[in-house]
């Protein structure tokens, strides 16, 4: 019996210290998202693009509440959080004109950017619309643009939100890929189109991952979160060809950002 009472109270001790130490650590996560001043830059993946519920006020560039950014936002609600992310967005869009919100108090930073310096929507359209031939030669085009001519890009705007957020925890955001390969879809590209098309977008990936790293960014890869949600998968958490908004096609849907974009970034955040 004494021993019991020893042993219950003993436990009881340990319970209240895991208690507290637990309530500690989440005060403690709560006050520093509460003190972070976070912007969020990049292309139509980080506007939200595909996501529905676009902002009126952010015109073309489309963002909406619905983006991975505002969604983690509104989850954490930082000191501050500007949004400037736009679409169609390229490498010099983003030292342009999107750098303005990040300053030397700027804690953490996120941006999906180089898509659109490879040729993404020409890559699509052409796929879409020619043969299979011309489409993988267009892929080809784009490895080599990825190969010889993005780095430098990729470079110069790492350099320049380096340059103005010294501090920073910068997370670079990478690309789905965007088929489920011998999936549910039994007409459009071929596998090979497909296939090639995949594989563009993981050596996109690799190459922003390593520009990252040389800059000392974080690179968050969301390829793993979509599997199983690619077009052809049956559960596609991106849209496929939309003839009726052509814009949108190819793109994250609202699910896509909130099971695949904002768990990468929560993580590497």
């Amino acid at each position: 019996m004494k021993l019991s009472r020893i042993t219950a109270f003993s436990s009881s001790l340990l319970l209240g210290a895991v208690l507290a130490l637990t309530g500690a650590a989440t005060a403690q996560a709560a006050d520093s998202a509460a003190a972070v001043d976070y912007v969020a830059l990049g292309d139509s993946y980080s506007s939200g693009v595909g996501s529905g519920s676009y902002d009126s006020g952010s015109g073309s560039c489309k963002r909406t509440p619905k983006a991975f950014p505002a969604l983690w936002a509104a989850a954490n609600a930082p000191a501050s959080f500007a949004f400037t992310a736009c679409s169609g967005a390229r490498t010099g869009d983003v030292t342009a004109s999107q750098l303005g919100p990040v300053n030397s108090g700027t804690d953490l930073v996120s941006i999906s950017i180089g898509g659109n310096d490879a040729g993404f929507a020409d890559v699509m359209t052409t796929c879409v619309l020619q043969s299979e031939a011309t489409c993988l030669n267009r892929v080809a085009t784009a490895r080599a643009f990825v190969d010889n001519t993005l780095p430098g890009n990729l470079d110069s705007v790492y350099r320049a939100i380096r340059s103005k957020a010294p501090s920073a925890r910068v997370v670079v955001l990478g690309y789905p890929r965007f088929y489920q390969l011998n999936g549910t879809c039994t007409s459009g590209l071929s596998e090979n189109e497909r296939a090639a098309i995949n594989s563009a977008a993981d050596y996109l990936n690799t190459a922003t991952a390593k520009r990252a790293a040389d800059h000392g960014f974080t690179f968050a890869d969301v390829a793993g979160a979509f599997t199983g949600h690619e077009i052809c998968s049956g559960s596609a958490w991106l849209h496929s060809v939309n003839w009726l908004n052509i814009g949108e096609s190819y793109h994250p849907t609202a699910a896509g950002q909130s099971g695949g974009y904002l768990p990468a970034f929560r993580s590497a955040a």
